[in-house]
């Protein structure tokens, strides 16, 4: 991994939130930000003094200045790569995560389907890569998130989770804001009664159980991290509707990703799905084996 934040470019509205929300994060991890547009029928660099108008790249070389320009307005001092590739956009993408600690793509909010910079492809590349991806939006209009708005991390007690902490951890400590950890889980089939009623006792001790297995999961990290403020929640309720609810208010939600071939295509499970669809706030993908 090298200490650099890549960007998708493309000169779109998120294209653009996604480039100023990467801009920050190269800044506060003291990375370098890397300004990527792929394009398979770029042609070769013009010779020096060409004119703009014979310039077969004016528009490739137009968004990744205009995106140059941006981050220069708020970011003076962050060092800044521009990469023009004649590449596919996916091979492209998928190339630039393997050398980035970090990928940063637009997402269109289009209700129930969501599209990416550089059309489907950002979606292809965040179930194939193994670096972890971070999904922004443009929402006009919307305000933004207070100073101290917590990272969220949605927590699966059932799968790996380390690498899901590290980055919720790391995020929240860069930022100096707290960190809400939120495992949803449903009740067991033995809180239940024959009618169908939850049994108060069973309900209490099975959240109760579930409490300490998320607080034993955190005590390393929080010694790690001694300056994080943590809040840890067990929510008795479907995964995806916790996550959702409790990343209301947040500045980042942190979420994981299985990173497994699966056939007959690699998958993203619900509570991603979920997340990139509905999150109102930026979405980091988040990959564990």
């Amino acid at each position: 991994m090298q200490d650099v934040v890549t960007v998708g470019v493309d000169g779109t509205p998120e294209a653009t939130a996604a480039v100023l929300w990467a801009a920050r994060e190269a800044e506060l991890r003291r990375a370098r930000l890397r300004l990527l547009h792929a394009w398979v029928l770029l042609a070769p660099e013009p010779e020096p003094g060409t004119a703009p108008e014979d310039d077969q790249n004016y528009w490739p070389h137009r968004i990744v200045g205009d995106a140059r320009d941006a981050v220069r307005d708020r970011h003076p001092d962050l060092p800044v790569d521009e990469a023009l590739v004649a590449k596919d956009p996916l091979a492209a993408l998928e190339e630039a995560a393997d050398q980035s600690s970090l990928l940063v793509l637009g997402s269109r909010d289009l209700g129930a389907l969501a599209r990416y910079t550089m059309g489907e492809m950002g979606l292809q590349v965040v179930t194939h890569t193994r670096t972890p991806t971070v999904l922004v939006r443009a929402r006009p209009g919307a305000s933004e998130p207070a100073p101290d708005a917590p990272v969220t991390a949605g927590l699966s007690l059932h799968e790996p989770c380390e690498a899901l902490l590290a980055f919720a951890f790391e995020s929240a400590a860069r930022r100096g804001v707290p960190l809400r950890v939120v495992h949803g889980r449903r009740l067991p089939s033995y809180a239940y009664n024959r009618g169908g009623g939850v049994e108060p006792v069973a309900a209490q001790q099975a959240t109760a159980d579930a409490r300490q297995e998320l607080l034993a999961a955190l005590r390393p990290w929080q010694e790690r991290f001694p300056e994080v403020a943590v809040d840890g929640r067990v929510e008795v309720e479907s995964p995806t509707r916790a996550v959702l609810r409790d990343a209301a208010d947040a500045a980042l939600l942190v979420v994981g990703r299985r990173h497994k071939l699966r056939f007959p295509a690699p998958r993203i499970g619900h509570v991603v799905q979920a997340a990139v669809h509905h999150a109102p706030c930026p979405v980091a993908i988040v990959p564990h084996e």
